[in-house]
């Protein structure tokens, strides 16, 4: 039980840290653009990364050669997430954009999940997790409507 109320509780500080970076980053982005701000918030967080690995001498980063190859494709994918808030935020708010932000995810999510890729556990798609999808679907468009 201690166990699920530490990943509960640590998912919810990830998703107030998404509906702070988003933004954060938008008001960046409004300033400078979009893609100077996907590098300075990469490289803050790269920055405190490193400042959290100099206690442990760089923990196992020297094992990073022995990733698969498209591992290292997240760093890309974090500039895009980063440029899609960036871009959606002032244009349609920072409610839809986190909304439509979260839909991809759970999506990709649901398909990953089925597949069991990239390492995941295999929870096939069933009449549950559809109806998920169908009233999430209903959910975006509620919130993202003009």
């Amino acid at each position: 039980m201690r166990t699920i109320l530490i990943a509960v509780l640590l998912g919810l500080i990830g998703g107030v840290a998404v509906g702070l970076q988003g933004p954060l980053a938008s008001l960046i982005s409004q300033r400078l653009g979009v893609l100077e701000s996907a590098f300075l918030v990469h490289l803050g967080g790269a920055l405190l990364a490193l400042l959290l690995l100099l206690p442990f001498k760089g923990g196992r980063l020297g094992g990073w050669h022995t990733l698969p190859w498209y591992a290292l494709a997240a760093g890309t994918l974090g500039v895009l997430v980063l440029g899609s808030v960036s871009y959606t935020m002032p244009r349609i708010g920072a409610t839809a954009g986190v909304t439509l932000l979260i839909a991809g995810q759970l999506v990709i999510s649901v398909i990953f999940d089925h597949f069991g890729l990239l390492n995941t556990t295999v929870r096939p798609i069933d009449l549950g997790r559809l109806a998920g999808l169908l009233f999430l679907a209903i959910g975006v468009w509620l919130i993202v409507r003009h």
